[in-house]
C-alpha cells in the first residue's frame, strides 16, 4: 500500500476507536467552531464554573440516553508541513458503540463498520490484503493491551467518569453558539489524560492534559466534541535513538465530531466471514511497538 494508503487507514482507525467509545474520548478542533458558528464573550465567574461543570459532567450521560445519533466528523492529521483530511458521515449507537460510516479521504471511499467491538473495513479497491474486501481489528482485544480494558470501548458510564473526575477549574464557558441551527453553550474543558485509558503511554506522548471543546444544546445533549492532540512519532523516536541528528515528528490530529437527529436508525451488520481478512494480530504488533 502507498503512503496515501496508510495515511488513509491511521485516520480511519482513529475515527473507530472515537466512535467505539461511544462519542466520549476524540481528537478535536480546538481552532474552529464551524463556519456557521458565533462566539459570544467568555464568563469566567465562579458561580459560572461550577455550573458549567455540572453541565458538562452530565452531557455525555444525557446524551447516551438518546440511543442513536447521526454522526458527522473531520479529521485532519498533519506532520513535517503536509496534512491530510479525513471526512466521515454514519450513524452510531451511543448504547453499545456498534456504528456505521463512510469515510473519504483524497478521492477515496473506505466503508466501515463496527459491530460488537470488532472494526470492519472495506478498504479502496486494491488495497485490502489477503485479497479480500473487507479488515477486521478486534478493538476489545486492542484496548486490552494498551491497558485500556473492555469496557471503556463500549460503555457509556465508563467513558463519562473521565468526565466526572474534572474539577470546576477544568471547565470554562466560551459562550454561545449554532450548530446546524441549534443554539448551544461551548465549553473549553481540560481533560486530565491520567483519567483516560492508557494514561500512562498518552501522558508521555502528548503530555498532562488535552484541552476538549465541547458545545452543548439546551437539553444539555452533546452537539459537537473536538480535541487537538500533538503526539510524538513513534516511528521518528525510533530513528532519533540511532541518529542524534534526527529530531522526532510531530503529529498533530485535530478531529471535529458533530451529533444531529438522535434516535436515528443504526443498522450495523458484519461482512461475510469468507470476505473478511483478519488483521488485529498486526494491530497489537504495531501496538508493542508503539508503547
Amino acid at each position: 500500500m502507498g503512503r496515501a494508503g496508510n495515511g488513509t487507514r491511521v485516520c480511519a482507525l482513529g475515527v473507530a476507536g472515537v466512535l467505539a467509545g461511544t462519542v466520549l474520548v476524540g481528537c478535536g478542533d480546538g481552532g474552529d467552531s464551524g463556519d456557521d458558528a458565533q462566539g459570544s464573550s467568555a464568563k469566567t465567574s465562579a458561580g459560572a464554573q461550577e455550573q458549567g461543570t455540572r453541565a458538562v459532567r452530565s452531557a455525555y450521560d444525557r446524551t447516551a440516553e438518546e440511543d442513536t445519533a447521526k454522526v458527522r466528523l473531520k479529521v485532519r492529521t498533519s506532520a513535517q508541513g503536509t496534512s491530510q483530511t479525513a471526512n466521515g458521515q454514519g450513524a452510531v449507537d451511543l448504547d453499545d458503540g456498534d456504528s456505521v460510516m463512510t469515510l473519504t479521504m483524497q478521492g477515496q471511499q473506505i466503508e466501515q463498520r463496527v459491530v460488537d467491538r470488532i472494526l470492519y473495513q472495506k478498504m479502496p479497491k486494491g488495497q485490502a490484503p489477503g485479497g479480500k474486501p473487507w479488515i477486521k481489528i478486534d478493538l476489545g482485544k486492542v484496548a486490552a493491551q494498551q491497558g485500556s480494558g473492555d469496557q471503556s470501548m463500549s460503555d457509556p458510564a465508563q467513558s463519562a467518569a473521565y468526565a466526572k473526575a474534572i474539577t470546576d477549574k477544568d471547565v470554562t464557558e466560551k459562550g454561545t453558539d449554532t450548530i446546524d441551527g441549534v443554539k448551544t453553550t461551548h465549553y473549553r474543558v481540560l481533560v486530565d489524560v491520567a483519567e483516560l485509558p492508557n494514561g500512562d503511554t498518552l501522558r508521555r506522548q502528548v503530555g498532562p492534559t488535552l484541552p476538549m471543546d465541547v458545545w452543548l444544546d439546551d437539553e444539555g445533549r452533546m452537539r459537537r466534541q473536538q480535541i487537538d492532540m500533538t503526539v510524538k512519532s513513534p516511528a521518528a523516536t525510533q530513528r532519533s535513538s540511532t541518529d542524534a541528528s534526527s529530531a522526532p515528528e510531530k503529529v498533530t490530529v485535530r478531529t471535529v465530531m458533530d451529533f444531529t437527529d438522535f434516535g436515528t436508525e443504526v443498522e450495523a451488520d458484519a461482512p461475510p466471514a469468507g470476505q473478511v481478512t483478519d488483521m488485529t494480530g498486526k494491530a497489537l504488533e504495531q501496538g508493542k511497538r508503539q508503547s
